[in-house]
């Protein structure tokens, strides 16, 4: 599992929209959108996949929630929803990473839904992204929390996972 995951960590383009991110996200008091981000989303994607008995391929988790939100930046420069903009930049580093076409279309699908609440019940790749990276978000200990614009109801009061 390691070697495609650790090639998507090392891959330029991966490397240069993550440091956009970073630059387009210097001074924004909420949730960001980098690594941290990122590894939270995979681990606790993985547990509901473990917890649930899913059986999606690790790598899959992880392939996905490291690009779910690599193209964030857009959204701040260009007005492109992040999801599509992230579906855009994900497939070339996925293939040049030695993900199969099948693989590839399943993680850009998911990423393309991750913001999507139709999904939150599918047992699937593209349910446990959305579910994992929603559960991923502590509201509950942000100082930025009371100015937030996700509605009470979508914000994490409390530990999900």
């Amino acid at each position: 599992m390691k070697d495609r995951i650790n090639k998507i960590l090392n891959h330029h383009l991966f490397i240069e929209n993550l440091e956009k991110n970073r630059t387009a996200e210097a001074d924004r008091r909420f949730c960001r959108h980098g690594m941290e981000h990122f590894l939270d989303v995979a681990r606790i994607g993985r547990i509901i996949n473990l917890e649930e008995n899913l059986g999606i391929p690790t790598e899959l988790i992880y392939g996905a929630a490291l690009l779910h939100d690599i193209g964030k930046h857009r959204q701040y420069e260009e007005g492109i929803p992040h999801e599509q903009a992230s579906a855009l930049i994900a497939p070339e580093i996925l293939r040049e990473c030695g993900f199969t076409e099948n693989e590839t279309s399943v993680i850009t699908d998911a990423i393309l839904a991750h913001r999507n609440s139709d999904v939150i019940s599918e047992r699937n790749l593209r349910g446990v992204l959305y579910r994992a990276d929603k559960a991923s978000r502590p509201c509950f200990a942000c100082r930025a929390e009371p100015d937030c614009n996700w509605k009470d109801g979508r914000k994490n009061k409390e530990i999900l996972y």
